[in-house]
């Protein structure tokens, strides 16, 4: 996989798990700890993204 195709990878998992924060914060039956977890991973995507993107230049 090049590069270019992980970061593009990457960041559609992060609009995935975005998107499934929102929908979990309007459901008052989700645990915060789910939520906790989904930013966690989101922030660890970020990090990588930031990562990857300063190694190239």
């Amino acid at each position: 996989m090049s590069l270019a195709n992980h970061l593009d990878e990457l960041q559609r998992k992060h609009g995935d798990i975005e998107r499934q924060i929102d929908e979990a914060l309007t459901h008052p039956s989700v645990d915060d700890l789910e939520i906790v977890s989904l930013k966690r991973r989101k922030l660890a995507i970020k990090d990588e993204i930031e990562k990857l993107r300063h190694t190239t230049h």
